[in-house]
């Protein structure tokens, strides 16, 4: 069971309240996420385009973006070198398309997860000198990519770094840490020491936005503020798409990008909508992240990511529906093996001593390495634990790891990186490179090292109010759209209520797998109450508490002595186009009515 905890920060909620006309409970919300003046309150809730921060501030934007507009006036050719995920995939396509708006001689390569790895290699640097481009810009990458820079400049191109991940250091004889920066041209990475950008969350393709805003200044042409406004979308795609926090902002990006990617003019985004039952709908967060997003991931994982981007650029609709109902097959493929790689993973760690592990490293030979990265997520979810699944490659041991709040994955990866042959990331999440008789040598180090005390493996969910159901209004739940887009780093709001008994139950879905419940509190009043979560885990928690009788009468009609404390949220469910408030339940636990 997670460990619940309340929300204790002060504030005036009612004066709050008052000024911006929203209920005490939506302020108090709000203060939850560490918004705390007016003016930053102002913002969070009203913020526009204009309070984005100015990309000049980024360090060598705009010596980056003056190297590039002399590039295109002296008509050199540009290679823009992507990734393989969905940052990567938009990053490119935004670089791309505004660099050709700008009349540049540009195309792109995004490498291929299994024949390339991540990011910069010496032979895609020697394929785009072969193919005559005398500029590389990266995406997403290139940060850690110092040899193969080095590599590129021997050559005598002109190398533009624009990335977001971690910047590599070493810690010196005298315990100080310095940056290994790549010696490219101009390196834009809001996380280098000397960057004064004021906030360093931004995804790999704003980073590629703001170098493209940069260069429209340079280079003013007719038809670029349409294009900025097109290009918002993508940005605000991958925000999602790689987990970026939605604070600060990446807020603004993606409040106002989600509308723009329902009526972008691209032609596959348009088929991607299509294809998932989507363009008609209200986009959130939820649908980049778990359904539009995996169609993108998947060809980078299973085939090529050069396909998604192809489905981008294409100005050809029937195109661009083909390219999309194949990512969306591939996507449905990889569910499946996920689901396959994650059981195996779960009997592994229950079958041996992986389970004692306060750092699980599991190593699946025969997973699809580009689905190491799920999986790991998916072992996460269930344990609560840094978590790295490893699979045989062509070169190795290939891997990606899943972090919990307490451990930073990268600064511990960094501690003993003489056992990997490549490796980056960032606190929450990794990937690394190794020979196969390392892992065992990683496993073991990682766990002695790992500085985790037991109550930093306990799951934590942070309550935002603890609120009786029977405050819950259409009013209330309607204005919680104020605090949207929920995503990483600005949740859905939480709440708590003790002691509500279970009148009765159904169990619905094609497996199963949701639990509706008639429930009542202290006052009498009854509500409706609907559980998404482990129904296997749920029910054995009411046999063992109390008892097969009260279980089996909870779904019989009722007469059933039930009583349990609750986290959930309210929401307006939607039927026959009537309106009922029904509340989520998010975890459980006996009441002591």
């Amino acid at each position: 069971m997670a460990k619940w905890t309340v929300y204790a920060k002060r504030a005036d909620f009612a004066a709050i309240a008052e000024k911006f006309h929203i209920d005490p409970v939506v302020a108090r919300i709000i203060r939850n996420r560490d918004i705390v003046d007016v003016s930053q309150i102002e913002t969070f809730l009203h913020g526009s385009i204009a309070d984005m921060h100015s990309p000049y501030l980024l360090k060598d934007a705009e010596k980056a973006a003056e190297l590039i507009a002399g590039k295109i006036r002296d008509k050199k050719k540009i290679r823009v070198i992507g990734d393989y995920d969905i940052d990567g995939i938009c990053a490119t396509y935004i670089l791309l398309t505004g660099l050709r708006h700008c009349g540049a001689l540009a195309d792109a390569v995004i490498p291929h997860r299994i024949h390339d790895g991540y990011g910069l290699n010496e032979h895609i640097i020697d394929d785009a000198h072969e193919a005559g481009a005398d500029t590389v810009v990266t995406c997403d990458n290139g940060i850690a990519a110092g040899a193969q820079i080095d590599h590129a400049v021997s050559l005598g191109m002109t190398v533009v770094v624009t990335d977001h991940h971690e910047v590599p250091y070493q810690i010196g004889g005298d315990g100080v840490r310095r940056e290994c920066l790549p010696a490219a041209d101009a390196v834009i990475d809001p996380k280098q020491a000397a960057c004064g950008y004021p906030f360093d969350g931004i995804c790999g393709a704003v980073v590629a936005y703001k170098l493209i805003q940069v260069l429209f200044d340079k280079m003013p042409t007719e038809g670029s503020c349409g294009l900025l406004d097109e290009l918002l979308a993508f940005a605000a795609f991958a925000t999602v798409g790689d987990v970026m926090e939605l604070v600060d902002e990446n807020r603004i990006i993606v409040r106002y990008g989600l509308p723009r990617i329902l009526r972008s003019g691209n032609a596959g985004m348009q088929a991607l909508l299509a294809v998932n039952g989507l363009q008609e709908k209200q986009l959130s967060a939820y649908h980049i992240g778990f359904v539009l997003g995996p169609c993108l991931n998947a060809t980078g994982r299973l085939d090529t990511a050069a396909r998604a981007l192809r489905m981008f650029m294409t100005q050809d609709k029937a195109e661009a529906m083909t390219i999309a109902g194949e990512l969306k097959e591939l996507n449905d493929s990889r569910k499946d093996m996920t689901l396959r790689g994650t059981q195996q993973a779960i009997r592994m760690i229950e079958e041996t001593g992986l389970k004692d592990d306060k750092v699980l490293v599991v190593y699946l030979p025969d997973c699809h390495e580009s689905l190491a990265g799920i999986i790991a997520g998916r072992i996460r979810e269930r344990y609560y634990k840094p978590v790295f699944v490893l699979t045989r490659s062509e070169e190795g041991v290939k891997g990606s790891g899943r972090s919990i709040e307490a451990y930073s994955m990268y600064d511990k990866m960094s501690e003993c990186k003489e056992l990997y042959t490549k490796y980056g990331g960032h606190k929450m999440a990794a990937g690394v490179s190794m020979d196969a008789e390392n892992v065992d040598v990683f496993r073991t180090y990682l766990n002695e090292h790992c500085g985790l005390a037991p109550e930093d493996l306990e799951e934590k969910i942070h309550i935002d109010v603890p609120m009786p159901m029977s405050y819950v209004t259409a009013d209330l739940v309607k204005q919680f759209s104020v605090l949207e887009p929920f995503g990483n780093g600005n949740p859905k709001p939480i709440f708590a209520q003790k002691n509500i008994r279970l009148v009765r139950g159904r169990i619905l879905g094609k497996n199963s797998n949701v639990g509706k419940y008639t429930v009542k509190d202290g006052s009498g009043r009854t509500f409706e109450m609907i559980y998404f979560g482990n129904m296997e885990v749920w029910h054995d928690f009411l046999r063992q508490t109390f008892g097969q009788d009260s279980f089996d009468a909870l779904y019989q009609g009722g007469g059933c002595d039930i009583c349990i404390s609750v986290v959930y949220y309210p929401e307006v469910d939607v039927y026959r186009g009537r309106e009922r408030i029904q509340m989520v339940m998010q975890d459980y636990c006996k009441g002591d009515m």
